[in-house]
């Protein structure tokens, strides 16, 4: 497996700290504001700016759920921001710029989601972040008319770090209702705590202005309204691994093992009242002991390649263009310097008669054994074609595959 990392801290240009020291004092304690000059200048216009939201509304034929907008705390249907893409395009739920220009121009929010996936030097910085924190990372910006509150008290289950990129922006953050919500924990749960909270006296009121940075752990209320003009913000939200998705797998796995046990097969015995404690206490206990057992058995790697399968699935390696691929591949040439494809995840698992499975987030293939040891060469940094000659025995043909898989790249570090 192999993950390459920025070679300067995202972290650090996000928050004004050494990566360590905000782990340390900061990451999923407490909210962290960190003025555009204690960051080291800087308005973040080079991830995303008001021309880059025209540009995605008004000329890249955006759908749902890549857009929604807001209102008095409320999300608004989607038939009041989207049309038909009219002849030739058989879709009902593309972005219509006049319509989302009437909604603005009425005091609604807009929310452009998953912005790694739309706008490239966006995704650039999500897959250095990432590298950097070992947690999913996902970016929606969001752009409020002036003096307007798109979303009403509420919490995350997910950190956030806010990006400011536009106009004045005045949060309101708050002590949490809950520590440390999960997925399946959102603020609706407990809406009327979360309301009262709202009127509580804030922990942080503070008006953000472009290049500043507020970081908020999962669980902090907060509340956000426009001030002086239309305000625009980034919002990184860190999808975070937690505790409780090594105890589930590690369940899972346990409980895939003790199918296999007849003796908790078998039937239980005619007449049994399973809802009563007396009618199953003596077969709860075998159960909890045979469970115990087999919790002990479970080894951190069996729960780690579970896990790093999902961690596969929930970002993309770093993009590349189809036919300039193919092409490239094509004419790959010794004095060609290759290197490892960014956040591939990539593992290598024998296929039998010499051949290696490769899996990774661009797929699956299997490879001659002579490309495979190219590959594990290119784990440990960039190599020209002729050099992965030497170290694998790879001719030209076999380490074109690797361009045209998708697993290496042409060229030096980015």
């Amino acid at each position: 497996m192999n993950d390459e990392r920025p070679q300067t801290s995202v972290l650090a240009r996000l928050t004004g700290h050494t990566a360590a020291d905000f782990a340390e004092r900061f990451w999923g304690r407490s909210p962290l504001l960190a003025r555009r000059q204690e960051r080291g200048g800087g308005d973040f216009g080079e991830l995303f700016s008001l021309a880059a939201a025209d540009e995605l509304i008004a000329d890249r034929g955006l759908r749902t759920p890549f857009v929604r907008m807001a209102k008095d705390g409320k999300t608004l249907p989607e038939k009041d921001f989207t049309a038909g893409g009219g002849a030739g395009a058989g879709i009902a739920d593309q972005v219509d710029e006049d319509r989302v220009r009437r909604q603005l121009d009425s005091g609604a929010t807009l929310v452009l989601q998953a912005l790694h996936r739309t706008w490239p030097p966006v995704r650039r910085f999500v897959d250095d972040l990432v590298a950097e924190l070992g947690h999913p990372v996902q970016v929606n910006c969001y752009l409020t008319p002036d003096r307007q509150q798109g979303f009403s008290h509420h919490y995350d289950v997910h950190d956030v770090f806010v990006l400011h990129l536009h106009g004045r922006k005045e949060w309101v953050v708050h002590e949490p209702v809950l520590q440390h919500p999960l997925r399946d924990q959102p603020w609706t749960d407990r809406a009327d705590e979360v309301r009262a909270r709202g009127i509580e006296e804030p922990l942080l009121r503070v008006v953000l202005e472009p290049g500043d940075c507020l970081y908020l752990p999962r669980g902090f209320v907060h509340a956000a309204r426009a001030t002086g003009g239309l305000a625009a913000h980034l919002t990184v939200g860190v999808h975070n691994w937690t505790p409780q998705a090594l105890a589930t797998e590690l369940v899972d796995a346990a409980t895939a093992r003790l199918r296999e046990d007849p003796e908790l097969r078998r039937s239980l015995a005619p007449g049994v009242a399973v809802g009563e404690a007396a009618g199953i206490e003596a077969e709860l206990e075998l159960v909890r002991r045979r469970l115990l057992e087999t919790l002990a058995e479970v080894s951190a790697e069996e729960v780690a390649e579970v896990l790093g399968r999902r961690a596969a699935r929930t970002q993309r390696p770093a993009a590349v263009a189809p036919f300039a691929t193919l092409s490239a591949a094509e004419s790959l040439a010794p004095a060609n310097r290759l290197r490892l494809r960014p956040g591939l995840m990539l593992r290598l698992e024998s296929a039998g008669d010499g051949d290696w499975r490769a899996e990774s987030r661009a797929g699956q293939c299997v490879l001659p054994d002579s490309v495979a040891r190219a590959l594990r060469r290119l784990e440990q940094g960039p190599a020209t074609v002729e050099e992965l000659y030497g170290v694998s025995g790879a001719d030209l043909n076999g380490l074109r595959m690797l361009v045209r898989h998708g697993l290496a790249q042409i060229g030096e570090d980015r």
